[in-house]
């Protein structure tokens, strides 16, 4: 028996809860991956995973085991970094999720300056705007607004997105401009709600202006859960949207979008970069985070 592989095995299976998940993660077959694991049961006379047709759970003694196998993978894993960092260019798989925006706007179009300093690095990203289990899905890190849904997770903020009501003039010549946020609740309005990916309802947005403050959830007949989406239905005219800057301004330079309510502030949303706090940092992943701070904050920002 390799112990590594087997502990590595063990780790994976209790991370995803699945044999079949750890498997694909793994590249290995279930069948190895079963084997490797009952081998590791056996020589350490334990169980230390309890197995139903349904699910697969940890045991007392396996908890205590996975808590000091991580801690000696993590040591494994530096040790062999460490050595080949001394000796070459960071290489290897890095698997990310991003929203779907941030991706097409901020992320993709620079990544060229990224391969060309780190071409040995290949990544993976998910576009999607759905809740991530970072640890389950065997993720390196997401980039996500708004607070983590996971407080375990080790959050580098990225800067703070900026928003504000648009409109397209097509919208506007139909349904006149809203002069004051109670309006998108009336009968004249429409504001395009964006669902919540965690929770599925529509966002409330607390607006401000000078001592005033205002829940605005508006009047919908429409609601996306995806940011790109969203921002078609505005730039088709089906109502009044709420975006980041860096998403409306590029609209709003060439006249498809106008800002409407212009007099109220809107709260700004952190982007912060997410990753597992147990799971030893890689040298490919610090210089991506460090890329990204460097390359993608002051555009996040904006």
């Amino acid at each position: 028996m390799d112990r590594f592989d087997a502990m590595q095995a063990f780790a994976r299976v209790v991370e995803t809860g699945s044999f079949t998940r750890a498997a694909e993660t793994l590249q290995l077959s279930r069948t190895t991956v079963t084997q490797l694991v009952q081998q590791l049961e056996a020589r350490l006379r334990l169980r230390l995973l309890n197995r139903t047709t349904r699910r697969v759970s940890v045991t007392a003694e396996g908890a205590a085991c996975y808590a000091r196998v991580v801690r000696l993978l993590a040591d494994l894993e530096e040790v062999e970094s460490g050595l080949a960092e001394a000796a070459a260019q960071p290489r290897g798989r890095l698997r990310i999720d991003v929203p779907s925006p941030f991706a097409q706007l901020l992320l993709v179009p620079a990544l060229p300056d990224f391969h060309a300093r780190y071409p040995d690095i290949q990544l993976d990203i998910g576009v999607s705007d759905r809740e991530v289990d970072v640890i389950a899905d065997h993720v390196d890190c997401v980039i996500r607004g708004g607070t983590p849904a996971d407080p375990a997770l080790v959050a580098r903020p990225l800067g703070t997105l900026a928003f504000r009501f648009l409109a397209s003039p097509e919208y506007l010549q139909r349904h006149g401009t809203p002069g004051h946020p109670h309006e998108l609740d009336g009968p004249q309005q429409h504001l395009v709600g964006f669902l919540s990916p965690r929770t599925g309802r529509r966002r409330v947005f607390m607006v401000r202006r000078g001592e005033e403050q205002v829940p605005v959830q508006g009047r919908h007949w429409l609601a996306l859960d995806e940011g790109s989406a969203y921002l078609a239905a505005g730039l088709a005219g089906l109502g009044v949207v709420v975006l980041p800057s860096y998403m409306a301004d590029p609209h709003v330079a060439r006249g498809a979008l106008v800002p409407v309510l212009a007099d109220w502030q809107l709260p700004g949303m952190p982007m912060q970069l997410m990753f597992p706090p147990n799971r030893h940092m890689s040298h490919r992943l610090r210089v991506f985070i460090d890329w990204v701070v460097e390359v993608l904050t002051p555009g996040a920002g904006a």
